[in-house]
Protein backbone atom coordinates (compact mmCIF):
# COMPACT_ATOMS: atom_id res chain seq x y z
CA UNK A 1 0.00 0.00 0.00
CA UNK A 2 1.64 3.09 -1.00
CA UNK A 3 1.52 5.71 1.82
CA UNK A 4 0.62 9.51 0.96
CA UNK A 5 3.21 12.45 2.38
CA UNK A 6 0.29 15.13 3.42
CA UNK A 7 3.47 17.56 4.10
CA UNK A 8 4.61 17.58 0.61
CA UNK A 9 0.95 17.59 -0.67
CA UNK A 10 0.89 20.90 1.28
CA UNK A 11 4.19 22.50 0.09
CA UNK A 12 3.74 23.88 -3.50
CA UNK A 13 7.79 24.11 -3.94
CA UNK A 14 8.17 20.73 -3.04
CA UNK A 15 4.85 20.07 -5.51
CA UNK A 16 6.36 21.98 -8.07
CA UNK A 17 10.06 20.48 -8.20
CA UNK A 18 8.84 17.15 -7.96
CA UNK A 19 6.72 17.36 -10.92
CA UNK A 20 9.43 17.12 -13.67
CA UNK A 21 7.06 16.55 -16.31
CA UNK A 22 4.59 19.96 -15.49
CA UNK A 23 1.69 17.34 -15.69
CA UNK A 24 -0.02 20.25 -13.00
CA UNK A 25 0.62 22.61 -15.85
CA UNK A 26 -0.74 20.11 -17.94
CA UNK A 27 -4.04 19.50 -16.02
CA UNK A 28 -4.08 23.40 -15.84
CA UNK A 29 -4.70 24.17 -19.28
CA UNK A 30 -8.05 22.31 -19.80
CA UNK A 31 -10.01 25.63 -19.95
CA UNK A 32 -7.64 26.94 -23.14
CA UNK A 33 -8.15 23.64 -24.70
CA UNK A 34 -11.81 24.24 -24.97
CA UNK A 35 -11.10 27.43 -26.44
CA UNK A 36 -8.06 26.38 -28.69
CA UNK A 37 -10.36 23.42 -30.15
CA UNK A 38 -13.10 25.61 -30.22
CA UNK A 39 -11.06 28.22 -32.78
CA UNK A 40 -9.73 25.08 -34.16
CA UNK A 41 -13.04 23.51 -35.11
CA UNK A 42 -13.84 27.05 -36.48
CA UNK A 43 -11.05 26.83 -38.52
CA UNK A 44 -11.77 23.18 -39.68
CA UNK A 45 -15.06 24.71 -41.01
CA UNK A 46 -17.43 21.93 -38.65
CA UNK A 47 -19.48 24.63 -38.92
CA UNK A 48 -20.31 23.88 -42.11
CA UNK A 49 -21.69 20.70 -40.82
CA UNK A 50 -24.93 22.59 -39.95
CA UNK A 51 -28.39 21.32 -41.78
CA UNK A 52 -26.57 18.15 -41.83
CA UNK A 53 -29.18 15.15 -40.63
CA UNK A 54 -26.86 12.20 -40.78
CA UNK A 55 -28.39 8.63 -40.41
CA UNK A 56 -25.71 8.37 -37.85
CA UNK A 57 -22.98 10.00 -35.50
CA UNK A 58 -20.45 7.39 -35.26
CA UNK A 59 -17.85 8.34 -32.18
CA UNK A 60 -14.81 6.29 -32.68
CA UNK A 61 -13.10 5.34 -29.34
CA UNK A 62 -9.62 4.91 -29.52
CA UNK A 63 -6.97 4.42 -26.48
CA UNK A 64 -6.65 7.83 -24.57
CA UNK A 65 -9.60 10.49 -23.91
CA UNK A 66 -11.63 9.49 -27.07
CA UNK A 67 -12.93 7.12 -24.52
CA UNK A 68 -14.49 9.10 -22.00
CA UNK A 69 -15.26 12.23 -24.07
CA UNK A 70 -17.56 9.85 -26.48
CA UNK A 71 -19.02 8.51 -22.76
CA UNK A 72 -20.22 12.07 -22.13
CA UNK A 73 -21.39 12.56 -25.33
CA UNK A 74 -23.72 9.85 -25.68
CA UNK A 75 -24.94 10.80 -22.05
CA UNK A 76 -25.26 14.63 -23.51
CA UNK A 77 -27.39 13.83 -26.00
CA UNK A 78 -29.49 11.14 -24.20
CA UNK A 79 -32.11 8.78 -25.75
CA UNK A 80 -34.12 11.57 -26.94
CA UNK A 81 -31.00 12.23 -29.97
CA UNK A 82 -32.68 12.64 -32.88
CA UNK A 83 -30.16 10.34 -34.93
CA UNK A 84 -28.35 7.07 -33.89
CA UNK A 85 -25.11 7.25 -32.22
CA UNK A 86 -22.93 4.81 -32.58
CA UNK A 87 -19.64 4.22 -30.50
CA UNK A 88 -16.68 1.97 -31.96
CA UNK A 89 -13.44 0.74 -31.39
CA UNK A 90 -12.94 1.00 -35.17
CA UNK A 91 -15.14 2.83 -38.34
CA UNK A 92 -17.57 -0.13 -39.12
CA UNK A 93 -17.48 -1.44 -42.64
CA UNK A 94 -21.34 0.17 -43.34
CA UNK A 95 -20.05 3.46 -43.32
CA UNK A 96 -21.10 5.66 -45.84
CA UNK A 97 -22.02 9.27 -47.39
CA UNK A 98 -24.81 9.83 -45.02
CA UNK A 99 -22.82 9.30 -42.08
CA UNK A 100 -21.03 11.30 -39.77
CA UNK A 101 -18.01 10.20 -38.11
CA UNK A 102 -15.89 12.09 -35.04
CA UNK A 103 -12.92 10.38 -34.16
CA UNK A 104 -10.20 11.69 -31.59
CA UNK A 105 -6.19 10.93 -30.70
CA UNK A 106 -3.41 12.06 -28.86
CA UNK A 107 -1.49 9.16 -31.00
CA UNK A 108 -0.16 10.33 -34.64
CA UNK A 109 0.74 6.95 -35.50
CA UNK A 110 -2.34 5.30 -34.67
CA UNK A 111 -2.38 3.00 -37.43
CA UNK A 112 -5.65 1.31 -36.96
CA UNK A 113 -7.63 4.63 -36.84
CA UNK A 114 -5.46 5.72 -39.93
CA UNK A 115 -6.66 3.18 -41.80
CA UNK A 116 -10.31 4.02 -40.69
CA UNK A 117 -9.95 7.44 -41.75
CA UNK A 118 -9.04 6.52 -44.88
CA UNK A 119 -11.87 4.08 -45.19
CA UNK A 120 -14.40 6.51 -43.99
CA UNK A 121 -13.15 9.25 -46.57
CA UNK A 122 -13.28 7.43 -49.68
CA UNK A 123 -16.95 6.24 -48.37
CA UNK A 124 -17.85 9.50 -48.68
CA UNK A 125 -18.38 10.05 -45.02
CA UNK A 126 -18.29 13.32 -43.10
CA UNK A 127 -15.00 13.26 -41.05
CA UNK A 128 -14.11 15.15 -38.41
CA UNK A 129 -11.09 14.72 -36.98
CA UNK A 130 -8.91 15.97 -33.83
CA UNK A 131 -5.54 14.73 -34.11
CA UNK A 132 -1.72 16.27 -34.64
CA UNK A 133 -0.98 17.50 -38.01
CA UNK A 134 1.85 15.08 -38.44
CA UNK A 135 1.54 11.15 -39.00
CA UNK A 136 -0.44 8.66 -40.67
CA UNK A 137 -3.68 9.93 -39.19
CA UNK A 138 -3.41 12.83 -40.40
CA UNK A 139 -2.42 12.01 -43.50
CA UNK A 140 -5.52 9.43 -43.81
CA UNK A 141 -7.85 12.35 -44.42
CA UNK A 142 -6.07 13.78 -47.31
CA UNK A 143 -7.50 16.76 -47.26
CA UNK A 144 -10.82 15.58 -46.84
CA UNK A 145 -11.25 15.19 -43.25
CA UNK A 146 -11.87 18.05 -41.04
CA UNK A 147 -9.19 18.19 -39.28
CA UNK A 148 -8.77 19.99 -35.98
CA UNK A 149 -5.42 20.50 -34.85
CA UNK A 150 -3.84 20.25 -31.67
CA UNK A 151 -2.73 23.20 -30.74
CA UNK A 152 -1.65 22.91 -26.68
CA UNK A 153 0.51 19.65 -25.93
CA UNK A 154 -0.38 18.45 -22.75
CA UNK A 155 1.51 15.36 -20.93
CA UNK A 156 -0.57 11.81 -21.61
CA UNK A 157 -4.25 11.33 -20.52
CA UNK A 158 -4.96 15.19 -19.94
CA UNK A 159 -6.22 16.11 -23.46
CA UNK A 160 -9.67 15.04 -22.20
CA UNK A 161 -11.57 18.65 -22.96
CA UNK A 162 -10.04 18.82 -26.55
CA UNK A 163 -11.74 15.40 -26.93
CA UNK A 164 -15.11 16.77 -25.34
CA UNK A 165 -15.23 20.19 -26.94
CA UNK A 166 -14.61 18.94 -30.67
CA UNK A 167 -17.15 16.21 -30.18
CA UNK A 168 -19.24 19.05 -28.75
CA UNK A 169 -18.87 21.32 -31.49
CA UNK A 170 -19.80 18.45 -34.11
CA UNK A 171 -23.32 18.07 -32.40
CA UNK A 172 -23.86 21.44 -31.42
CA UNK A 173 -23.42 22.04 -35.64
CA UNK A 174 -25.55 19.26 -36.53
CA UNK A 175 -28.52 20.45 -34.05
CA UNK A 176 -28.91 17.11 -32.38
CA UNK A 177 -29.32 19.17 -28.75
CA UNK A 178 -32.08 19.93 -26.73
CA UNK A 179 -31.12 23.81 -26.70
CA UNK A 180 -28.45 25.41 -28.30
CA UNK A 181 -24.88 25.04 -27.24
CA UNK A 182 -23.87 28.78 -27.46
CA UNK A 183 -22.30 30.16 -25.12
CA UNK A 184 -21.72 26.58 -23.79
CA UNK A 185 -18.60 26.34 -24.88
CA UNK A 186 -17.26 29.68 -23.49
CA UNK A 187 -18.83 28.70 -20.12
CA UNK A 188 -17.18 25.81 -20.02
CA UNK A 189 -14.08 27.15 -20.72
CA UNK A 190 -14.39 29.86 -17.70
CA UNK A 191 -15.51 26.91 -15.29
CA UNK A 192 -12.69 24.92 -15.92
CA UNK A 193 -10.08 27.64 -15.62
CA UNK A 194 -11.98 28.85 -12.26
CA UNK A 195 -11.41 25.10 -11.48
CA UNK A 196 -7.61 25.45 -11.85
CA UNK A 197 -7.32 28.54 -9.97
CA UNK A 198 -9.00 26.62 -6.96
CA UNK A 199 -6.85 23.74 -7.50
CA UNK A 200 -3.13 25.40 -7.58
CA UNK A 201 -0.30 24.00 -5.53
CA UNK A 202 -0.12 27.24 -3.42
CA UNK A 203 -4.16 26.52 -2.16
CA UNK A 204 -4.03 24.97 1.21
CA UNK A 205 -5.87 21.41 1.18
CA UNK A 206 -9.09 22.93 2.67
CA UNK A 207 -9.23 25.43 -0.08
CA UNK A 208 -8.38 23.28 -2.91
CA UNK A 209 -11.18 20.52 -3.67
CA UNK A 210 -8.42 18.53 -5.98
CA UNK A 211 -6.25 18.02 -2.85
CA UNK A 212 -8.62 17.30 -0.57
CA UNK A 213 -10.26 14.61 -3.01
CA UNK A 214 -6.35 13.46 -3.34
CA UNK A 215 -6.60 13.15 0.99
CA UNK A 216 -9.89 11.36 0.79
CA UNK A 217 -8.66 8.71 -1.99
CA UNK A 218 -5.48 7.98 -0.19
CA UNK A 219 -4.82 4.28 0.88
CA UNK A 220 -8.29 3.23 -0.18
CA UNK A 221 -10.16 2.01 -3.16
CA UNK A 222 -11.90 4.58 -4.93
CA UNK A 223 -15.45 3.46 -5.86
CA UNK A 224 -16.13 6.16 -8.67
CA UNK A 225 -20.69 5.37 -8.83
CA UNK A 226 -22.43 8.02 -10.79
CA UNK A 227 -25.75 8.94 -9.88
CA UNK A 228 -26.94 10.10 -13.39
CA UNK A 229 -25.75 9.27 -16.97
CA UNK A 230 -23.68 12.43 -17.23
CA UNK A 231 -21.77 11.55 -13.53
CA UNK A 232 -21.51 7.90 -14.77
CA UNK A 233 -19.50 8.75 -17.70
CA UNK A 234 -17.21 11.67 -15.38
CA UNK A 235 -16.56 8.48 -13.23
CA UNK A 236 -15.08 6.45 -15.87
CA UNK A 237 -12.70 9.13 -16.67
CA UNK A 238 -11.91 9.82 -13.41
CA UNK A 239 -11.00 6.00 -12.61
CA UNK A 240 -8.63 6.13 -16.02
CA UNK A 241 -7.51 9.13 -14.47
CA UNK A 242 -6.08 7.65 -11.14
CA UNK A 243 -4.52 4.38 -13.02
CA UNK A 244 -3.24 6.77 -15.54
CA UNK A 245 -1.44 9.53 -12.83
CA UNK A 246 -1.42 7.54 -10.05
CA UNK A 247 -1.36 3.58 -10.26
CA UNK A 248 -4.57 3.84 -8.00
CA UNK A 249 -6.81 1.12 -9.11
CA UNK A 250 -10.62 2.34 -8.96
CA UNK A 251 -13.88 0.73 -9.84
CA UNK A 252 -16.33 2.94 -12.17
CA UNK A 253 -20.04 2.39 -13.01
CA UNK A 254 -23.35 4.03 -12.49
CA UNK A 255 -25.44 3.44 -9.22
CA UNK A 256 -27.96 1.14 -10.14
CA UNK A 257 -25.42 -1.37 -12.04
CA UNK A 258 -23.25 -1.03 -9.00
CA UNK A 259 -25.75 -1.77 -6.33
CA UNK A 260 -25.54 -5.09 -7.92
CA UNK A 261 -21.99 -6.16 -7.15
CA UNK A 262 -22.74 -7.53 -3.97
CA UNK A 263 -19.14 -8.35 -2.89
CA UNK A 264 -18.42 -4.49 -2.86
CA UNK A 265 -21.49 -3.84 -1.06
CA UNK A 266 -19.96 -6.33 1.78
CA UNK A 267 -16.92 -4.13 1.52
CA UNK A 268 -18.68 -1.00 1.94
CA UNK A 269 -20.79 -2.11 4.81
CA UNK A 270 -17.60 -3.69 6.44
CA UNK A 271 -15.38 -0.14 5.83
CA UNK A 272 -18.24 1.43 7.51
CA UNK A 273 -17.87 -0.63 10.58
CA UNK A 274 -14.77 -0.67 10.40
CA UNK A 275 -14.90 3.49 10.75
CA UNK A 276 -16.81 3.12 14.28
CA UNK A 277 -15.06 4.27 16.99
CA UNK A 278 -16.90 1.57 19.07
CA UNK A 279 -15.46 -1.24 16.60
CA UNK A 280 -13.05 -3.82 17.92
CA UNK A 281 -10.87 -5.16 14.74
CA UNK A 282 -10.43 -8.39 16.94
CA UNK A 283 -13.95 -9.06 16.96
CA UNK A 284 -14.13 -9.66 13.01
CA UNK A 285 -12.45 -12.78 11.15
CA UNK A 286 -12.34 -10.34 8.09
CA UNK A 287 -10.28 -7.38 9.88
CA UNK A 288 -6.78 -8.71 9.08
CA UNK A 289 -7.29 -8.44 5.28
CA UNK A 290 -4.53 -5.90 3.56
CA UNK A 291 -6.42 -4.88 0.57
CA UNK A 292 -6.97 -0.62 1.16
CA UNK A 293 -10.69 -0.40 2.48
CA UNK A 294 -13.22 1.19 -0.19
CA UNK A 295 -14.25 4.79 -0.19
CA UNK A 296 -17.42 5.54 -1.83
CA UNK A 297 -17.52 8.49 -4.03
CA UNK A 298 -20.93 9.72 -5.47
CA UNK A 299 -20.20 12.17 -8.51
CA UNK A 300 -23.63 13.84 -9.88
CA UNK A 301 -24.26 15.99 -11.86
CA UNK A 302 -28.14 16.43 -12.34
CA UNK A 303 -30.39 18.80 -10.54
CA UNK A 304 -32.12 16.30 -7.53
CA UNK A 305 -30.53 15.80 -4.71
CA UNK A 306 -27.92 12.96 -4.98
CA UNK A 307 -28.88 10.65 -2.20
CA UNK A 308 -32.41 10.61 -3.48
CA UNK A 309 -31.26 9.85 -5.99
CA UNK A 310 -29.43 7.05 -5.12
CA UNK A 311 -32.34 5.83 -2.51
CA UNK A 312 -34.29 5.56 -5.75
CA UNK A 313 -31.71 3.73 -7.91
CA UNK A 314 -30.09 1.49 -5.56
CA UNK A 315 -32.78 1.11 -3.21
CA UNK A 316 -30.43 2.23 -0.20
CA UNK A 317 -28.32 5.27 0.70
CA UNK A 318 -24.51 5.35 2.32
CA UNK A 319 -23.86 7.71 5.30
CA UNK A 320 -20.34 7.32 4.76
CA UNK A 321 -20.26 8.37 0.84
CA UNK A 322 -18.27 11.55 -0.32
CA UNK A 323 -20.86 13.09 -2.84
CA UNK A 324 -19.23 15.14 -5.21
CA UNK A 325 -22.07 17.65 -6.42
CA UNK A 326 -20.70 20.71 -7.88
CA UNK A 327 -24.06 22.70 -7.18
CA UNK A 328 -22.08 25.17 -5.33
CA UNK A 329 -19.93 26.22 -8.87
CA UNK A 330 -22.55 25.85 -11.30
CA UNK A 331 -25.77 27.09 -9.44
CA UNK A 332 -28.96 24.83 -10.50
CA UNK A 333 -30.83 25.86 -13.52
CA UNK A 334 -27.83 27.68 -15.21
CA UNK A 335 -27.73 26.38 -19.04
CA UNK A 336 -26.32 23.18 -19.69
CA UNK A 337 -25.64 22.76 -15.79
CA UNK A 338 -24.77 19.42 -15.78
CA UNK A 339 -22.98 19.32 -18.50
CA UNK A 340 -20.80 21.90 -16.92
CA UNK A 341 -20.66 20.27 -13.84
CA UNK A 342 -19.57 16.70 -15.58
CA UNK A 343 -16.45 19.28 -17.22
CA UNK A 344 -15.67 20.24 -13.70
CA UNK A 345 -15.79 16.86 -11.97
CA UNK A 346 -13.23 15.42 -14.83
CA UNK A 347 -11.19 18.63 -14.17
CA UNK A 348 -11.19 18.25 -10.59
CA UNK A 349 -10.20 14.20 -10.07
CA UNK A 350 -7.07 14.82 -13.46
CA UNK A 351 -5.94 17.46 -10.61
CA UNK A 352 -6.58 15.01 -7.81
CA UNK A 353 -5.43 12.47 -9.93
CA UNK A 354 -1.85 14.01 -10.30
CA UNK A 355 -1.73 15.42 -6.65
CA UNK A 356 -2.18 12.22 -5.48
CA UNK A 357 0.23 10.54 -8.02
CA UNK A 358 3.37 12.96 -6.67
CA UNK A 359 2.44 12.81 -3.10
CA UNK A 360 2.64 8.91 -2.42
CA UNK A 361 5.41 8.97 -5.33
CA UNK A 362 3.97 5.86 -7.03
CA UNK A 363 4.87 7.24 -10.40
CA UNK A 364 7.40 9.43 -12.18
CA UNK A 365 5.73 12.22 -13.24
CA UNK A 366 8.55 12.44 -15.60
CA UNK A 367 7.68 9.89 -17.33
CA UNK A 368 4.53 11.06 -18.13
CA UNK A 369 5.60 13.99 -20.29
CA UNK A 370 6.56 13.73 -23.85
CA UNK A 371 6.93 16.90 -24.88
CA UNK A 372 4.35 16.81 -28.35
CA UNK A 373 1.66 15.29 -25.69
CA UNK A 374 1.71 11.98 -27.50
CA UNK A 375 -0.04 9.27 -25.23
CA UNK A 376 2.00 6.32 -25.09
CA UNK A 377 0.52 2.68 -25.50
Amino acid sequence: MTVLDDILLADPRALTALDTGGVLRGAATAGAQVRSAAQGAADARVGDLAGVRPRALVLVRRPGASGPAAGLLTAVLGPSSPVPVVVVDTVPSWIGPLDVVVAHTADADDVELADGVAFAVRRGAEVVLSAPTDGPVASAGAGRARLVEQRIPVPPGLDLPRALAVGLVVVGSLGLLSSPLDPGLDALADQLDTEAERNQPAHEPFMNPAKSLALRLADRTPLLWGTDPLGAAAAVHAAGALATHAGVVAHADEVGRAATATGLLRALDHAARESDVFHDPFDDPDGGAEAPPPRLVLLATGEEDPGQVTLRRAGRMWQSADVVHPVDEIARGVPHAPLLRAGLLASRFDVAAVYLGLATRSIDPGHLSTGAGREES
